[in-house]
């Protein structure tokens, strides 16, 4: 997942540095894992008036007797020197280990396969779709193959991304602009990214691409403030919250920076419609693997009421999940046409650095 091209509906202006992970114009990550009756406030309806009134609607249920319930709104106490949240309570250290446990889990087996559904709003307009993720071997072996295509009203937005164990390749078609095929050397990543962080797992795929680089570049940008059980459709499960780092906010928002810095950090209703105040990542409590992801904000023009509750406005489900099940190495196989080919491994080693404490 490069950071250059996404998808992005017509008249949707990508922001400068906004993975579409976290600015939600891109949609090419969407998430939900309950099959429970769709509620109003969410990202598969406007808000209702009476919606307006009540308390958020939780994904799950939560088990008798887990962690605390999440804060309110807010923020973690920022270090003004380092601009990072520093962990302000035990439930903080465990989301975090937890969103850390994820990361190494994803690498721990021989293959996973696991089906999409995606859905976003992005103002009236709402994108649909599905797609398909899968991954073989461990290590330097680790083979991967991420699908996605989503429909908004008569135009389609697709992305793939395979890495074949010497390339990775990234395929986007947006809309009816030229599709765009970028590719990267994998062993010079590799290579790399052994020099910049040693600790870092020998394949890479944090930063070349699929689930592991969206729950690496999730990790990123947003500090994991909770970790709640709770009771899914897929089983047990954590439900972990994470709130901006103030200093990849204030990137990516320039204006936003002196609010972004300060003890309570920015409130839902400065950011832009469209733009994620918060994400929420279900993981298996068994296996730890990434069951949904949900970013949430309050959509609708500026200025908002104060009183207004984040909601998802884009969901991205994993279902028919399996492990360690047969994978046909076949689908790891990607060799497009030359034409508009551009290799972007240079700019990609530039750019790795180490993973945030």
């Amino acid at each position: 997942m490069n950071a250059s091209r996404f998808a992005r509906p017509p008249g949707i202006r990508r922001r400068r540095g906004l993975h579409p992970a976290l600015a939600v114009v891109g949609a090419a990550w969407a998430v939900r894992v309950v099959a429970d009756p769709i509620p109003a406030a969410s990202v598969y309806g406007r808000r209702t008036p009476e919606a307006e009134t009540a308390a958020p609607v939780a994904t799950a249920a939560v088990v008798p007797g887990a962690s605390p319930a999440r804060p309110e709104p807010g923020r973690p106490p920022v270090d003004a020197a380092a601009g990072e949240p520093q962990p302000a309570s035990p439930a903080a250290v465990q989301a975090e280990r937890i969103v850390l446990g994820a990361l190494a889990a994803l690498g721990q087996f021989d293959s996973i396969s696991a089906g999409l559904r995606q859905k976003a709003r992005i103002g009236d307009r709402v994108l649909v779709g599905a797609g398909r993720y899968l991954q073989a071997g461990v290590g330097e072996d680790q083979r991967f193959r991420f699908e996605s295509r989503l429909q908004c009203d008569s135009e389609a937005f697709e992305v793939i991304e395979v890495c074949d164990g010497i390339f990775c390749w990234h395929f986007r078609r947006n809309g009816p602009e030229p599709p765009a095929i970028q590719r990267v050397d994998v062993r010079r990543i590799r290579a790399r990214l052994a020099q910049v962080s040693p600790g870092a797992p020998a394949d890479g795929s944090t930063r070349l691409g699929g689930l592991h680089r969206l729950l690496w570049l999730i990790r990123e940008s947003f500090h994991f403030v909770s970790a709640d059980v709770v009771d899914t459709a897929a089983g047990p499960a954590w439900s972990l919250e994470g709130r901006w780092i103030p200093r990849r906010l204030a990137a990516i928002l320039p204006d936003l920076k002196d609010a972004a810095s300060r003890p309570e950090g920015v409130t839902p209703g400065e950011l832009p419609d469209g733009t994620p105040w918060s994400v929420r990542v279900t993981v298996g409590r068994r296996d730890l693997l990434p069951r949904s992801i949900e970013w949430l904000a309050i959509p609708g023009a500026r200025p908002v009421a104060t009183a207004a509750v984040p909601e998802p406005i884009a969901v991205l489900e994993l279902h028919d999940l399996e492990v360690n099940g047969p994978v046909d190495a076949a689908a790891f196989l990607y060799r497009p046409a030359a034409d508009g080919l551009m290799d972007v491994t240079e700019q990609q080693v530039k750019g790795l650095a180490p993973q945030r404490p």
